[in-house]
């Protein structure tokens, strides 16, 4: 079974009571999940971010052990991040948790693209291959569940063109092995975080900045490099350390980094240098369709930027990024 419209999703919330009754919410969509998937086995692709994490906590509420969870390390992902996959849905929810290391993989393919189009779909499908690879380890395997939502499917094919594609909408391959299971797609991401909630998930879990599919290949402008990722895996991860020690992570909707790839002269210890940029970006939103901008205390501003620019080796300047969504996109590719 398959919400197919707007109209359906507006019609199922209506009769399941979204806002008022949300065990009754989840209660059907785990009956489409069965009844799509019967006995078979499901493959789910976690990325460790929100979205994802909540897919699997449902397939595996429905299937239970036919469900297999995946982590597949691009070399594209935050700070901690396997470490996480691993104690949250092998530690914890004890679920069956295959992890992958295929950053060379990805890095190879994504070696001098430039166009984040191009990057995206380079993801999307590399990420399908190396399912597909694993999978045929695992024997017959029918279905792969992603942590689709709503705001991608938006982005992915609106009737005014493609915003950007998403790696588990717009990116995927045209030809793939699995049938998909998309248990959020009509969701907005609040009601994503609401149901994380109900399904017993961690609150650090389902309040984790959200991260996009393709991870830090899109919050690299252009080319991307193993020396870019570092320099925003880095300054990502000292930007979201000092947003929580000022207590202003629940408050802020998602705040990253991004290497615009542009470099500028600077002066350290009374040197000429001339290294990249990094740009700080905090929003305001509920359900990623509008933005406005977080107004950061400049003294925050200050202490982040001298850190990064301290600890992160290559940058030299940091810039603070203004612009709403729209005309901007959260992200900057």
């Amino acid at each position: 079974m398959e919400w197919r419209s707007i109209m359906e999703r507006e019609t199922l919330f209506k009769r399941t009571g979204f806002a008022g009754s949300l065990d009754v919410y989840i209660e059907v969509m785990l009956q489409k999940i069965k009844e799509q998937v019967g006995e078979k086995k499901v493959l789910c692709a976690l990325s460790g971010g929100v979205d994802s994490s909540v897919c699997a906590a449902l397939v595996h509420k429905a299937v239970g052990d036919q469900l297999i969870c995946m982590f597949v390390n691009t070399g594209l992902m935050r700070e901690g991040e396997p470490e996480l996959v691993n104690e949250i849905f092998g530690e914890q929810f004890h679920m069956k948790l295959i992890s992958i290391d295929a950053s060379d993989r990805f890095f190879d393919k994504l070696e001098g693209v430039e166009d984040p189009e191009r990057k995206r779909k380079i993801i999307g499908e590399e990420f399908i291959r190396v399912f597909e690879d694993e999978s045929k380890k695992l024997g017959k395997i029918d279905y792969l569940a992603q942590g689709t939502i709503y705001p991608d499917i938006i982005e992915s094919e609106s009737d005014k063109g493609v915003v950007k594609s998403h790696h588990n909408v717009g990116g995927l391959p045209e030809e793939f092995d699995f049938e998909l299971v998309e248990p959020l797609k009509w969701l907005y991401k609040d009601e994503v975080r609401e149901i994380g909630e109900a399904l017993g998930l961690p609150r650090e879990q389902v309040w984790r900045q959200p991260f996009p599919g393709p991870g830090l290949g899109v919050r690299v402008v252009g080319a991307i490099t193993r020396e870019k990722v570092e320099m925003v895996r880095k300054s990502d991860a000292i930007f979201r350390e000092e947003i929580k020690k000022a207590g202003l992570e629940q408050s802020i909707w998602q705040y990253f980094t991004v290497c615009p790839g542009c470099k500028s002269v600077g002066v350290v210890d009374g040197r000429r240098t001339y290294e990249q940029a990094i740009v700080l970006r905090a929003v305001l939103s509920s359900d990623a369709m509008q933005a406005s901008i977080a107004e950061l205390p400049y003294s925050l501003l200050n202490k982040i930027t001298l850190r990064i620019i301290d600890e992160v080796d290559g940058v030299n300047r940091v810039m603070y990024d203004i612009t709403p969504k729209p005309p901007a996109t959260i992200e900057w590719e």
